[in-house]
């Protein structure tokens, strides 16, 4: 969860707006009321996409400020949560890289394990969640990075799959056939996994 010490940080901020551009469209919420709506939306994908808790409210407090600077060239409001995931994911992968860039430079490493979509809760974290969730959690190992992505802003965060294409900048068809071979994966495993359970239920 968002601590209370990031909201507040966040909130407050003063931030200078981006050039003064007109906005087509009057529907286009203010940035307040994107914080007050978006903020554990945006919270949360920051954390699966591999955040870590020391440093993941000030990468939430960076995509605020890049949300706020950009808000003026939203297009399209429909597209609000879409546009906001793009802004989430590019501010991310720019954290990962100075990450990756940090580390080689200090530890003379070249490589990091690439961030995983979402990212394993810790085992302390996995005892408190209930055996669906680890089910799902361990399902959701299994599935490639880009089917994973996909699978997740359907299902947990219930985006469309057109919000879903437009924020991770792919075809339509191919977020669709990304959704349908991870929900096949998952049915699959979770089949398999039943079986299982019903073998050891009858040992």
């Amino acid at each position: 969860m968002p601590s209370t010490d990031s909201a507040a940080r966040i909130a407050s901020l003063d931030v200078e707006p981006g050039p003064v551009t007109p906005i087509a469209d009057a529907s286009v919420p203010s940035f307040p009321s994107i914080y007050g709506l978006y903020f554990n939306f945006v919270w949360s994908c920051t954390r699966r996409l591999g955040v870590s808790e020391a440093e993941i409210d000030d990468v939430v407090q960076e995509i605020f400020i890049v949300i706020h600077a950009r808000l003026h060239t939203l297009e399209h409001p429909g597209s609000l949560r879409s546009w906001i995931y793009g802004i989430v994911r590019r501010t991310v992968s720019s954290y990962h890289r100075a990450k990756r860039a940090k580390l080689a430079s200090t530890l003379t490493l070249s490589t990091e394990p690439d961030m995983q979509y979402p990212q394993q809760p810790s085992p302390q974290q996995l005892a408190e969640q209930s055996d669906q969730v680890r089910l799902l959690w361990s399902l959701l190992e299994k599935l490639d990075g880009p089917k994973r992505e996909v699978f997740v802003l359907a299902e947990l965060d219930e985006m469309t799959v057109p919000e879903i294409a437009l924020a991770i900048e792919v075809p339509l068809n191919t977020a669709y056939s990304r959704l349908r071979a991870a929900r096949q994966e998952i049915e699959e495993a979770l089949l398999r996994y039943r079986a299982q359970a019903a073998k050891r239920g009858q040992s």
